[in-house]
């Protein structure tokens, strides 16, 4: 009897050695410290690159080479110092419009790139940069929505010709009073058919109605404020030029964001911190007016009190012609009027509509421009811990609208800063609710560094010392497991090259546990023979019976660890699906090695030959 594989198995291994080796190659090159440049608004052009070289050139900077895809230029350099210098140079001779990002970039040669070959992606514990913790104010969500349902009541019963005296929230309750006990009887059918989300209550002797959010309405727009963040957050992020970040919901109010990579860290707490948003209403009165309302105190019943940035009192009506959210597109530019910042915007259709249909009914009135930024802050008072909700509400801009417009137009009466921060967040898309940073933590690159230099270690031991155990105790044998081990090794990390997996230190300790099981398969297998050949059964049966009744025991183990994997998988969070993720592809691919990999070795080296005895 003799051990045999067809050919077409033999080149089957052969292909996924190969190219195994080549996607687990790039990991081998490191990364570049880089700076990464570009555009708010618009295309870049090859004479950036000239501004770009002339800039590093007047401050001394050397660089390795400048590159330009997915319409950004991407400068590599030696080391992080010089990295850091090239961007404070960057960022005096660019414009504000340019977008300057300290970035990291794999340093793979093009042969390897044009095979779409790329490294591994490293976590925020391995590469460096930045970790938010942030919780969502789910009170100033819940308000947002209430505060929207008034506006839309008073429209409602406006349209239905239902007489009322007022609409106003009390807590947590929507007051809807009336004149007569005839427009209460005849407002709720209408009420409860035309808002669902809300549970209405009837106090006749009163006059009035009290109107609250379900409980199922107040669980659905918190899970939809949560992903509503997220969604805004992570456009934010590819505002910043990030590489692989984290983002994802933790617990039901709360939002991680990781930046590897990334160590401008007050860019990036405002960027992403930031709740700001535009309202966009007409006046009511005149500049006699507004004086005389801030000097009184007697604001009329249809305006609201706002302040300009000097100081200065407006009255405006209390009706929101557009909001925030209706903004598709925003971008710092130039008024060419005036030549002063400004930030050019665009309408969805809905925003669009009123916007047209308010010009044009109030050619000649005056409209502002309410910047609304919301803020949250936790303070200790006494033994607790107290949240702070502040809102600043300010006029940035107050003119005449001199003719009809509707989805695009422009706002100016900002600093050019000011303008190009605004026209970032609008672009990304308003937060739902605000949010809070209740914890932060910068990685530097170095501790980064440290963390690989001791991962690589640690995974170099435990690899070294089962090399050295299956070697003496398996003696040929164990020579060939050992080389099954290697090519799980680099088949392991090509899969997590391939898949774009980011590695963190769960990640590194999952593949030292897979060193490390990665044998368990050929000890039993090589068991297996020597029990076999104790039995007194030739070589070439000892070695087929080996592998043939191993296989079910090494199933189902792998098997069964591969269970609690998917497991660990399917309910931890980012570091915990790390090592999940390493561990499953390691328990897959030492299967794999372990048993057509070792087979294929034995047979070709033992597997046509009539022996006595083997080496093991």
């Amino acid at each position: 009897m003799l051990n045999q594989y067809p050919l077409w198995k033999y080149l089957m291994l052969a292909i996924v050695l190969i190219a195994g080796s080549i996607y687990a190659l790039p990991n081998l090159y490191g990364e570049d410290p880089s700076v990464q440049i570009s555009h708010s608004s618009q295309a870049l052009e090859e004479s950036d690159r000239l501004t770009i070289e002339q800039a590093l050139k007047k401050e001394e900077i050397s660089f390795k080479r400048i590159e330009f895809a997915d319409n950004k230029f991407l400068v590599r350099f030696d080391d992080a110092q010089i990295q850091l210098k090239a961007a404070r140079a960057l960022k005096e001779a660019l414009d504000k419009k340019h977008l300057i990002a300290l970035n990291l970039a794999p340093a793979t040669p093009d042969w390897l790139r044009s095979l779409n070959a790329s490294p591994m992606y490293l976590g925020l514990d391995l590469r460096g940069g930045i970790h938010f913790l942030m919780e969502v104010d789910m009170h100033a969500a819940i308000k947002r929505v209430e505060e929207s349902l008034l506006s839309d009541i008073r429209s409602f019963l406006r349209e239905e010709k239902v007489r009322y005296r007022g609409v106003k929230r009390d807590d947590n309750t929507l007051v809807i009073e009336f004149r007569d006990a005839d427009n209460l009887i005849e407002a709720i059918p209408k009420l409860k058919r035309q808002f669902r989300q809300l549970e209405f209550t009837e106090i006749e002797d009163q006059l009035r109605i009290n109107a609250k959010l379900s409980e199922v309405a107040v669980r659905e727009e918190k899970k939809s404020a949560l992903q509503q963040n997220i969604i805004t957050l992570r456009n934010r992020v590819n505002e910043l030029g990030v590489a692989e970040p984290i983002i994802q919901q933790q617990g039901d109010s709360r939002i991680v964001v990781q930046l590897p990579g990334v160590q401008d860290s007050t860019r990036a707490k405002a960027i992403l911190g930031g709740t700001a948003t535009l309202e966009f209403r007409l006046t009511e009165g005149n500049v006699t007016d507004w004086y005389s309302a801030e000097e009184t105190g007697r604001v009329p019943v249809k305006a609201l009190m706002y302040h300009e940035r000097d100081g200065s009192p407006v009255l405006l009506s209390r009706r929101v012609i557009v909001t925030g959210d209706m903004i598709t597109d925003a971008a710092s530019t130039i008024d060419t009027d005036k030549g002063t910042p400004a930030v050019s915007v665009s309408l969805n259709g809905k925003g669009a509509k009123k916007m047209n249909d308010t010009t044009r009914e109030f050619v000649g009135h005056k409209m502002a421009v309410v910047f609304i930024e919301n803020k949250v802050e936790t303070k200790m008072v006494g033994d607790e811990m107290v949240k702070h909700r502040t809102t600043t509400k300010e006029v940035i801009n107050v003119s005449t609208i001199q003719g009809v417009f509707g989805a695009r137009f422009q706002i100016t009466g900002m600093e050019s800063q000011e303008a190009r921060d605004l026209s970032l967040l609008l672009r990304a898309g308003s937060l739902r609710a605000p949010i809070e940073i209740i914890e932060e933590r910068t990685i530097g690159p170095s501790l980064g560094a440290d963390n690989i230099q001791q991962g690589y270690r640690s995974v170099l031991i435990g690899f070294l010392l089962v090399l050295i155990f299956m070697a003496v105790y398996y003696k040929a044998f164990g020579l060939i497991a050992n080389l099954a081990l290697t090519i799980n090794l680099v088949l392991l990390i090509a899969i997590l090259s391939m898949l774009q997996a980011t590695l963190t230190l769960p990640g590194i300790a999952g593949i030292v546990l897979t060193v490390g099981m990665a044998v368990d398969a050929n000890v039993l297998i090589f068991e297996r023979i020597r029990e076999e050949l104790r039995n007194g059964n030739s070589v070439q049966a000892s070695i087929h019976a080996g592998y043939e009744k191993a296989f079910s025991t090494i199933t189902d183990a792998n098997i069964t660890t591969l269970i609690a994997a998917i497991v660990l998988f399917s309910l931890g969070t980012g570091p915990i699906k790390g090592f999940a993720v390493t561990l499953s592809i390691g328990i897959l691919t030492s299967m794999f090695t372990a048993i057509v990999g070792t087979r294929a070795i034995v047979n070709l080296v033992y597997g046509n030959r009539n022996l006595d005895k083997i080496s093991i």
